[in-house]
């Protein structure tokens, strides 16, 4: 059974509550800012990964932002605004991009739910799944490129090869 199945009347569910239902599910900790917004932190394999997700009821759109640090010295900003736009052009849904004053480094994702629609859990937990494996997937490419010094081209073959096999 499906996580979007336990609700009988999903049509009256605010998409923060479904997002603080399956966080309080999944055991992330979490903080309901406001009605609108929620901010929670997922551990992953690389990095702990702040998701922040907030609902707009002027435009219909569920905006999530999954940040993590990042630091890379000045020298290598070019390098990391190249590794971007290659790792960007890979990524169907979503996009990343650099906050050099906070140092972060920003997943987005907006899913747009204009004319009725509604938000489901299943749709929601996708989102964030996403966005931690997205970042999980890159971090690596992310790292050599900024601080292993390795072009970007390179760094962003080891992010979308494929493994075969097991270790």
């Amino acid at each position: 059974m499906s996580l979007s199945e336990q609700y009988i009347d999903i049509e009256d569910l605010h998409p923060i509550d479904i997002v603080e239902t399956l966080a309080t599910h999944h055991e992330w900790d979490f903080d309901r800012i406001t009605d609108d917004q929620i901010a929670m932190v997922i551990v992953g394999q690389w990095r702990n990964y702040s998701i922040t997700l907030a609902w707009s009821p002027h435009d219909k759109t569920l905006r999530m932002i999954c940040t993590f640090d990042m630091a890379p010295e000045a020298e290598a900003l070019p390098r990391l605004y190249e590794i971007l736009n290659l790792t960007n052009d890979h990524c169907w849904t979503g996009a990343f991009t650099f906050w050099p004053s906070q140092k972060l480094m920003v997943y987005r994702y907006g899913l747009v739910l204009a004319g009725e629609q509604l938000a489901t859990p299943d749709q929601i937990a996708r989102i964030v799944e996403m966005a931690v494996g997205t970042a999980e997937r890159y971090y690596p490419a992310f790292q050599l490129t900024c601080w292993g010094k390795r072009p970007p081209k390179d760094a962003i073959e080891i992010a979308i090869a494929e493994c075969f096999g097991r270790a």
